[in-house]
């Protein structure tokens, strides 16, 4: 086991900022409070590191901070909430995948668009 980053550290190598780390400790999306050193400071173990990993994975696709924040709460309370953790995630991943369909969808219409561009930048007549 590698030792515990600093928060410096720690935002460096999830690619987010301090500011973002000590966010999601403020509002109650980590799993436990962030272990300190003797002087104070934050470190951040590779816990820590998976769990905010999942965190930003969850933020970026979409899902409201409300939601992440009642995720973790129904992880720290362990065992016995495993049908309201899945109904979250299944729920979460339909209006991903709603997303996905949209975004796949235009750029359907981006991609029609460049082969008539193509076409035309090759010599062939241009269709719209």
């Amino acid at each position: 086991m590698h030792p515990p980053l600093t928060v410096a550290e720690a935002a460096e190598h999830l690619g987010l900022s301090a500011d973002t780390l000590r966010y999601y400790e403020r509002d109650g999306l980590l799993l436990s409070p962030v272990g300190r050193a003797a002087n104070g400071h934050r470190r951040y173990t590779a816990d820590d590191l998976r769990w905010i990993t999942l965190v930003t994975r969850l933020r970026s696709t979409g899902m409201a901070i409300r939601d992440v924040r009642r995720y973790a709460d129904l992880v720290r309370a362990g065992g016995g909430n495993e049908r309201e953790r899945l109904a979250l995630l299944q729920e979460h991943r339909a209006k991903v995948l709603a997303q996905l369909a949209e975004v796949q969808a235009h750029l359907g219409a981006i991609d029609h668009k460049i082969g008539i561009y193509t076409d035309a930048v090759e010599g062939r007549p241009l269709a719209g």
